[in-house]
């Protein structure tokens, strides 16, 4: 059978609230960077633009810089620097971005992260750097009591003072089996990320490694034929992605993301996540919600397993959302949805598998192929590669977790990973407890 497309499910959205958030998700700031009079004036920047500079000045700042965000509301780049040193003050003036004097160095966080990851790798726990507060934010959820909980906080007391902080989520950590459009398989849920054209040419999509390796083919509709094929999966490890390739080749895998009540969002490029970005996710089983980047290079500790390089944010998930695509309102391909603690009625934390690390690893481009994996980050929207999004899944429907029986509860679970680039990450943060999307 030849699918054009592959039928799009809204089931599990509620036509109004997403109407609703995607009027207000899809008008956020987008501003080009502009020029000033003054020469150390701070320049307003995209969002987009912020890992490459970011990256550029801590290439040319070495020890002395500590890290970075991106400050949305008056769109600029904060670069934490360690010291008063004038001249590396100046450059980063000259830059257009904002010099900011912190106590915790690069160096300093990621000796921490590395005191936990030996010390404190508890399931139910995550860690990773917040540039903002230049400390590691390290979460516990609800799992994590008596001695674990008296292990973890003694472990983060002997990092020194202001240099992590601990705090509760109310929920678990769990990946978020079950819905952009739904796809089931082996009677799991999860949600299609972006379509992307595979090495050989032929037409696949994204989504989470932990869906990847619940099953090995995977539908529209529940009960439905099978309509692609697991070519690669990882998880847990290195990360939380997966290659499905459709099964007719002729399948056409348009690049964009539906966002519900009829729209969709043209996803142009795939671009690296910035601590302070402002990000949309759809899922089959909550729609479109929006929120921030809060960490970088986060490390989760699921039940079944360490997972390491995610993006923290404070969008929420829940269950069947797993593997759904996050993405700027400008068309950049940000994430795949993994795992969390909280829900949609309660907030939480959610974790994402970067998508330009997904692309490099299983040698895929998005879309059509106009934007090849190691392309992408920094990139503006606007360009020619394509990501399809979740528009190929089926709608709501099946229940169940990927790996497993019963629905995750919580899908936005924190995971604070130390992050390395651009947003003074420490890099061996050690997580939390997820359960797959």
């Amino acid at each position: 059978m030849s699918h054009k497309r592959i039928p799009k499910r809204k089931a599990a959205i509620a036509a109004g609230s997403v109407a609703a958030l995607g009027a207000a998700a899809l008008v956020l700031p987008n501003a080009m960077a502009s020029q000033t009079d003054q020469a150390d004036a701070p320049r307003t920047f995209k969002a987009a633009d912020a890992s490459d500079v970011a990256a550029q000045l801590a290439s040319r700042l070495g020890d002395a810089f500590a890290g970075s965000y991106y400050d949305a509301g008056r769109q600029q780049i904060i670069i934490n620097v360690v010291g008063d040193d004038s001249e590396v003050v100046n450059e980063i003036r000259e830059a257009g971005a904002v010099p900011n004097q912190v106590d915790n160095s690069t160096a300093t966080l990621k000796a921490a992260a590395r005191t936990l990851r030996t010390d404190a790798t508890i399931p139910g726990t995550a860690w990773s750097v917040d540039p903002k507060t230049n400390e590691i934010r390290v979460t516990a959820d609800s799992t994590v009591t008596g001695a674990r909980w008296n292990q973890l906080t003694s472990t983060v007391k002997s990092l020194g003072s202001d240099v992590a902080t601990v705090k509760r989520s109310s929920g678990t950590f769990k990946t978020f089996v079950e819905g952009g459009d739904a796809i089931f398989g082996g009677g799991a849920r999860c949600s299609l990320g972006f379509n992307v054209t595979a090495g050989d040419g032929s037409p696949a999509f994204l989504t989470a490694g932990h869906c990847g390796v619940a099953a090995a083919e995977w539908s529209d509709a529940q009960d439905g034929a099978p309509i692609a094929t697991v070519d690669q999966a990882t998880f847990p490890g290195a990360g939380d992605f997966a290659l499905v390739k459709y099964d007719d080749p002729n399948t056409e895998a348009p690049s964009t993301v539906d966002v519900g009540d009829g729209k969709t969002v043209e996803i142009a490029q795939a671009a690296e996540a910035t601590v302070g970005q402002q990000v949309l996710r759809m899922g089959s089983t909550t729609g479109l919600n929006d929120g921030s980047v809060t960490g970088l290079d986060a490390t989760v500790n699921y039940p079944e397993g360490t997972v390491t390089g995610l993006i923290q944010t404070d969008v929420c998930a829940e269950p069947g959302d797993s593997g759904g695509s996050l993405f700027t309102q400008d068309g950049s391909a940000i994430g795949l949805t993994s795992g969390g603690s909280g829900d949609c009625t309660n907030g939480g934390e959610t974790f994402f598998q970067p998508v330009t690390t997904a692309l490099e690893a299983v040698g895929a481009t998005l879309g059509a192929g106009g934007a090849g994996a190691g392309d992408e980050g920094g990139d503006q929207a606007g360009e020619e590669g394509q990501a399809g999004a979740g528009e190929e899944g089926a709608g709501a429907g099946g229940d169940e977790q990927a790996g497993g029986g019963g629905e995750a509860a919580d899908p936005s679970a924190p995971a604070d990973g130390a992050a390395d680039d651009g947003s003074g990450a420490a890099d061996d943060g050690s997580g939390a407890a997820v359960e797959g999307h």
